[in-house]
């Protein structure tokens, strides 16, 4: 099991931010977690990455209890609802700056994640001169360096252009 939680609860005072969540992971699954806003997810995340510990309830990830025994930080990539980037610092040193962070080198591994999200012609520009969209991949990609086992993405679409063109435009809709 890749990740378990039964009956976690969270209270920030007398608000309760999570209620009684109970969803299982297994590996290679992709997991949807939905709600309104105010719902608790990103409350949940942050849970799960050890940022925040439950009020109540457990949880584990890769069979390690998350207040007993948190997770190392190679195994999770997170993806925040908002953006962790460095403004003033260009795209590959984001990347570089991530992966120092982890104690890993990978210059082939930041050319690459650059590439994929159209980002590495403007490799050397400062974020700060991207657009909200770039800023995000960029930021994507931050969460991609170490090549996690456990991937969490908190409103990964968030500011991100959709390519209208692969997609059926009203008109054309029936």
């Amino acid at each position: 099991m890749l990740l378990r939680q039964k009956g976690l609860i969270k209270y920030y005072g007398d608000f309760l931010a999570v209620d009684h969540i109970n969803f299982n992971v297994e590996p290679g699954e992709i997991f949807g977690f939905l709600g309104p806003n105010g719902a608790g997810k990103s409350t949940t995340i942050r849970m799960l990455t050890g940022i925040s510990l439950p009020s109540s309830g457990t949880a584990s990830i890769l069979g390690y209890d998350i207040v007993k025994q948190p997770v190392e930080a190679q195994t999770l990539g997170v993806v925040p609802d908002i953006s962790n980037i460095y403004t003033e610092l260009t795209a590959w040193q984001n990347l570089d700056f991530t992966g120092k962070l982890y104690g890993i080198s990978r210059d082939k591994r930041n050319r690459e994640l650059l590439e994929r999200f159209d980002l590495y012609n403007r490799k050397d520009e400062k974020v700060e001169g991207y657009s909200r969209g770039m800023r995000r991949k960029v930021c994507i990609a931050m969460a991609l360096v170490n090549d996690s086992k456990i991937l969490y993405l908190d409103e990964p679409t968030s500011g991100l252009d959709v390519e209208r063109q692969k997609y059926p435009q009203p008109s054309q809709v029936s």
